[in-house]
């Protein structure tokens, strides 16, 4: 019986290729005065190679991005700050996301979320995607000291939601850091399929979060 739905945040809620392109072309456009002598498709396209999916923290990206296109009179840490600020205006959010948390809730499911991260930024996009309010424990790794796949993470945010993990099924995208760690303390999981891997090891698979609720209720 699934008691608790878990799920990671980046690439399984949010659609964070989108909203990272959707952001750095705001940013070129309010920021023109600095970078525009950069075309604005090569900086676009740059930013999104050295961001590489978030994976890769935003000083080291802005530190370079300032370094190969001689940005001058603005620096790296303000063009941070503004990704800071800012990023959470331009969150996009996966199609079915609020239909499915809702449909989740009233079957009485207990959610949580697990992702890495900065603290007040995750956060900060959790709630501008307007979901804060339906999560009883959202874990982020900078916050908790540790992070995925570590399976304290996942064991920490079970206790939290008073579940055991054959009562809980995880959902993410990754398949080493959400599905291999989830299963490897006794979860279920459901991949949410990304193009950038073939293949990931869980219990189910989806291409629509729509797909989750009719999942959970064929297992119960």
């Amino acid at each position: 019986m699934i008691k608790a739905v878990l799920f990671d945040l980046d690439g399984t809620l949010l659609n964070r290729d989108e909203s990272v392109k959707m952001f750095i072309q705001n940013q070129y456009d309010r920021l023109n005065k600095w970078l525009g002598h950069i075309p604005k498709e090569r900086c676009i396209r740059r930013f999104i190679e050295l961001d590489h999916r978030g994976y890769v923290w935003k000083d080291k990206v802005y530190q370079q991005l300032v370094s190969e296109f001689k940005i001058t009179d603005i620096t790296w840490g303000e063009l941070l700050q503004d990704y800071l600020s800012s990023f959470k205006n331009h969150c996009i959010a996966f199609p079915n996301l609020i239909r499915m948390l809702e449909e989740l809730k009233t079957k009485n499911l207990a959610l949580g979320m697990i992702t890495n991260g900065k603290g007040q930024f995750q956060m900060d996009n959790i709630k501008a995607l307007g979901i804060r309010d339906y999560f009883q424990t959202i874990l982020i790794s900078e916050w908790e000291g540790i992070k995925k796949p570590d399976p304290q993470l996942f064991k920490r945010a079970l206790q939290q939601l008073n579940v055991t993990p054959n009562e809980s099924i995880f959902v993410g995208d990754h398949p080493d850091n959400d599905i291999k760690a989830a299963r490897n303390i006794g979860m279920k999981a459901i991949w949410k399929r990304d193009s950038q891997w073939n293949h990931a090891a869980a219990d189910y698979m989806i291409d629509d979060l729509g797909e989750v609720s009719l999942i959970i209720e064929n297992l119960n």
